[in-house]
C-alpha cells in the first residue's frame, strides 16, 4: 500500500488496486488457508464524478483573477485540454515560437502537435525557450513567489492555490484541472461534431476512452429523431389529396 502511495497514482485507480486486492486477498483465505488479510487493504471514498465540468463564466472569472503563473496553467488545461501535469512540465523543448506549436508526448504515449491559442502565444513568447525550467515556473519565479526553487515542480502547488483562488471568489463548486480539459473536449464535439477531433486533442490512442470523457449530459431521445434516421423506403408516402 506503501507504493500506491508514493506513486500518487489518480483516486480512481487507487480505488480499483485496491478492491481488486482485497478480492484476491479473500480468496486466498476462503479457498486456501492464507491468512485473512483483506481488513488491513485500505479503503478510499468513492472517485469523484467524471462527467463533471465547468462554465464559461466559471472559467473566465478564475482566469481573470489568477496570476500569470497559475493563468497559463489553467488556460493549458482549459484552452488546450492538457492534463495538468503535462501543463506543469512544458518548456522551450516542447515549443515551436515560429509555428506556434506544442509538440510533447502524452500520457498514453501518443506523441501529439497542437497549435497554441493568440492568448496563450502572448504568454509564451516573452519566456526564455532555451532553458529546462517549465515556462509556468519561469513566470513563478518572475513573481517572486517564495519556496520551491528546485529542479522539481510539483503540480500539487498549483492546484493548492487553484482551490484557495476558488474559494476566495465563492465559486462553491468544486473545479479541478481535469475538468478543464472535460470541458474543452465537450466544446470541440459541439464546435466539430467529429469525435475523432476530440480523441486528437486529447491524445487518446482509444477511441472509448475519449467517450467517457463526453459522458457530461444525459441525452433523450424522441420521436422525431427517430423518424429522421429512417431508411427513405420506410418511411410512408403522404397521400394526395382530392
Amino acid at each position: 500500500m506503501y507504493t500506491i502511495e508514493s506513486h500518487g497514482y489518480a483516486h480512481s485507480t487507487k480505488i480499483g488496486v485496491t478492491w481488486a486486492l482485497r478480492r484476491i486477498l479473500t480468496d486466498l483465505w476462503e479457498y486456501h488457508g492464507a491468512p485473512k488479510l483483506d481488513m488491513v487493504v485500505p479503503h478510499y471514498p468513492a472517485a469523484r464524478p467524471r462527467n463533471v465540468t465547468a462554465t464559461r463564466d466559471e472559467i473566465e472569472t478564475l482566469l481573470n483573477a489568477a496570476k500569470p503563473s497559475l493563468r497559463l496553467w489553467l488556460l493549458f488545461c482549459s484552452d488546450l485540454a492538457l492534463r495538468s501535469g503535462t501543463a506543469n512540465k512544458l518548456n522551450g523543448s516542447n515549443y515551436d515560437p515560429e509555428r506556434g506549436e506544442l509538440r510533447f508526448v502524452s500520457k498514453g504515449q501518443a506523441k501529439q502537435m497542437l497549435p497554441v491559442t493568440e492568448e496563450i502565444r502572448t504568454m509564451l513568447d516573452p519566456l526564455d525557450h532555451c532553458t529546462e525550467t517549465p515556462y509556468v515556473w519561469q513566470l513563478r519565479k518572475k513573481e517572486q513567489v517564495r519556496g520551491h526553487q528546485s529542479l522539481v515542480y510539483p503540480a500539487k502547488i498549483l492546484r493548492k492555490e487553484l482551490k484557495a483562488l476558488r474559494l476566495s471568489l465563492g465559486i462553491t463548486k468544486r473545479i479541478i484541472p481535469h475538468d478543464l480539459r472535460r470541458t474543452a473536449a465537450v466544446a470541440m464535439l459541439d464546435e466539430t461534431h467529429d469525435l475523432r477531433a476530440v480523441k486528437v486533442l486529447l491524445g487518446h490512442s482509444d477511441l472509448k476512452t475519449t467517450l467517457g470523457y463526453l459522458d457530461h449530459d444525459i441525452i433523450h431521445l424522441d420521436q422525431s429523431m427517430l423518424e429522421a434516421i429512417k431508411r427513405p423506403f420506410l418511411v410512408k408516402p403522404k397521400e394526395k389529396t382530392a
